[in-house]
């Protein structure tokens, strides 16, 4: 690119580019927090997208007690909150799933990915200005996906007819993005994000993945931080911890 986007046109044009996508069985429901949760996405970016960040962490999708009700990647309330300091209104959407409601700052459960992932970043760098010196993170897609009974579904999971239009919109935003935080490194958490940072990404810049931090990965657990230090040792990265 010849003149780099910023991350907020960048979220805004995937945000155009997925609202005219339509989703049949087994989705019954899709929340998009770049509408209805926009300001505090737009926030999170204005604050701490800005600059270059070598080392750009890539979701899936919105966890529904993370992203989907305060529209932050890995959005735990608490930690949205009281380390990032965001704390927008967060807007009721147009429909809504009647199991699923978005409760924006408001919802009292945690979402474990992201208390894991900030919580490891808030340990090892102190301050939100010391870890995004050398990071960034965003989700793949933005979108979440919920079947009948409101369970979530992972955009993986989708039938292949649903999944050539969403992909390529993710696909184009993800290229875009890392050009627009000058990334060197992209690395995947879980294996879906690993395979799409690889295929968008693996020819312009160094990738790899690590396990994803969600309670349904076992293996992570309370040794995530642990798997992905290691990881980011794997990838090549030499980011010192804050003392």
């Amino acid at each position: 690119m010849s003149q780099r986007s910023s991350l907020i046109t960048i979220a805004q044009r995937l945000r155009e580019d997925l609202s005219g996508l339509r989703f049949g069985p087994p989705v019954y429901h899709v929340y998009n927090p770049l509408t209805y949760a926009w300001a505090a996405h737009r926030k999170y970016l204005a604050r701490f997208g800005k600059g270059r960040h070598p080392v750009l962490i890539v979701g899936m999708n919105p966890g529904y007690f993370g992203m989907v009700q305060t529209g932050v990647p890995f959005g735990d309330v608490t930690m949205v909150r009281d380390w990032l300091e965001i704390h927008e209104r967060v807007r009721r959407p147009q429909t809504e799933h009647p199991k699923r409601p978005i409760e924006g700052f408001a919802c009292r459960r945690r979402e474990i990915s992201g208390e894991r992932l900030w919580g490891w970043a808030r340990e090892r760098f102190r301050t939100p200005e010391r870890f995004f010196a050398h990071f960034f993170v965003l989700n793949y897609c933005p979108l979440c996906f919920l079947g009948k009974s409101g369970a979530v579904r992972t955009p993986d999971k989708l039938p292949a007819s649903g999944r050539e239009l969403l992909f390529a919109a993710c696909d184009r935003a993800l290229l875009t993005a890392a050009d627009a935080v000058g990334a060197s490194y992209a690395i995947g958490l879980g294996r879906f994000a690993e395979r799409r940072v690889v295929a968008v990404l693996g020819d312009v810049v160094t990738c790899g993945g690590a396990p994803h931090p969600s309670p349904a990965n076992t293996l992570a657990s309370h040794r995530w931080p642990a798997a992905m230090n290691r990881a980011l040792v794997a990838l090549g990265v030499r980011v010192p911890f804050d003392r």
